[in-house]
C-alpha cells in the first residue's frame, strides 16, 4: 500500500465523535478521528514499512502519525529520526503514545529517553519518562541498572510537584510502573509514592486532576499484579 491509499482508508474510518474526543485532548486539524482498534486490519496488511511510516508521519495528520508508529521499524530508526519525530509531536498523545512507544522497541531507547528527560522541555521530558514505563512494563528486570532507576525515583520524589503538567503525569506513571513491573525496587517505589502523596495536574480548559500513584499501586498489589510484564509494547 502507498501513502495515498492508506490516507484514503483512514479517512473512511474516521468518526466525528472520535475526532472531537481527540481534539478535546489536544489534537488539531488535520485529523479524521480513527479509533486505534479500527487501524489494525490495515496494519496487518502492511506489517512493518519504515519508508511508508516516515511518509505518513510527515503529513501532520494525527491519525496518520499514530498509524506510522504502528508500522514503523524502531530498530531501523536513528537518534536523528527519533528527534525529528519528537519535534513534530505537538501534544502528549503523540509524544507519549506514538513516539515513546516506538522508541521503547529500539536498541537506543534508554539513551534517547535519558536525553529527553534532561532536556527541560515538557513533552520531551514526558516522552522520556513514558518510554521508561513502556520499557519496564515489557523488558526483563535484568536489562536495567537498579542504581540508575533508584536515582530516577529520587528525581521524581524531589521534582514532581514542580515540573510541567504533562511531565507530572509521566513521572506519576513511572512511579507506578517501577512499583508494579520492576520487582527489585518495588518497596522503594511504594515508599516514594507514599511520601509524594497526591499531585495536582492542571489541564487546559478542564478541571485539575489529582494524581495519586500510591493509591493506584495499592490496588494493583491487592490484585496480585507485582511483576507484571506486557508481551508486546505496540498494538
Amino acid at each position: 500500500m502507498n501513502a495515498e491509499l492508506v490516507m484514503q482508508e483512514l479517512e473512511a474510518l474516521g468518526k466525528e465523535r472520535t475526532k472531537k474526543m481527540y481534539m478535546s485532548n489536544g489534537a488539531h486539524e488535520p485529523l479524521f478521528g480513527v479509533a486505534t482498534g479500527a487501524m489494525k486490519p490495515i496494519a496487518k496488511k502492511i506489517k512493518i514499512d519504515q519508508a511508508l511510516a516516515e511518509e505518513l508521519y510527515a503529513t501532520g495528520n494525527y491519525d496518520a502519525m499514530y498509524f506510522a508508529g504502528i508500522i514503523a521499524d524502531p530498530k531501523a530508526m536513528t537518534l536523528e529520526d527519533f528527534n525529528r519525530w519528537m519535534e513534530a509531536a505537538y501534544f502528549y498523545m503523540l509524544s507519549d503514545y506514538v513516539v515513546a512507544v516506538t522508541l521503547a522497541e529500539a536498541p537506543i531507547a534508554q539513551e534517547v529517553a535519558d536525553a529527553w528527560i534532561a532536556s527541560g522541555e515538557e513533552l520531551k521530558m514526558s516522552a522520556g519518562w513514558s518510554c521508561y514505563c513502556w520499557l519496564l512494563g515489557n523488558r526483563k528486570d535484568s536489562e536495567f541498572s537498579e542504581s540508575k532507576l533508584a536515582n530516577m525515583l529520587d528525581v521524581v520524589k524531589n521534582t514532581i510537584h514542580d515540573v510541567p503538567e504533562r511531565t507530572k503525569s509521566a513521572m506519576n506513571n513511572f512511579l507506578y510502573t517501577v512499583a508494579i513491573s520492576y520487582v527489585p525496587l518495588h518497596e522503594q517505589a511504594v515508599a516514594t509514592a507514599q511520601a509524594i502523596g497526591p499531585v495536582e495536574m492542571k489541564r487546559d480548559n478542564k478541571k485539575s486532576t489529582q494524581l495519586n500513584a500510591y493509591e493506584t499501586i495499592q490496588k494493583e498489589i491487592e490484585r496480585g499484579r507485582i511483576g507484571f510484564k506486557r508481551k508486546y509494547v505496540r498494538c
